[in-house]
């Protein structure tokens, strides 16, 4: 485990359905590796990615996994792009097959931008 990284966000990633694993690990360790200074803590009961005042928040749930908290208009264009992902309540909601059609770097800039680090 990671410094970062507080029990609680292993137990919460310990306890995810085996269907969701997959993706959920997907976008954790590309937050890690593009962040190296993140803190990972849980909130609101989940996995919340902090790097100063901001935060990213990444649950599994059963239609796969939901990325939110960015401030409206900071997700990259991310959300342009993938209409269909947002739902009313400014969430992401990401299916596997859906997120299998998005590359790292999208979502690496999806993450750059919500976290406040974008070029």
């Amino acid at each position: 485990m990671m410094s970062g990284m507080d029990a609680a966000v292993q137990n919460y990633i310990d306890a995810i359905d085996p269907g969701r694993r997959p993706l959920f690990d997907r976008l954790h360790e590309l937050l890690l590796r593009e962040f190296p200074d993140i803190d990972v803590v849980i909130s609101y009961q989940m996995p919340t990615y902090v790097l100063g005042d901001h935060r990213v928040y990444v649950a599994a749930w059963k239609h796969g996994l939901s990325v939110y908290g960015w401030d409206q208009g900071q997700d990259g264009g991310f959300t342009v792009r993938h209409p269909e992902l947002l739902t009313h309540k400014g969430t992401i909601k990401l299916p596997p097959a859906a997120a299998a059609d998005i590359d790292d770097d999208e979502f690496a800039d999806l993450f750059r931008h919500a976290l406040g680090v974008a070029a």
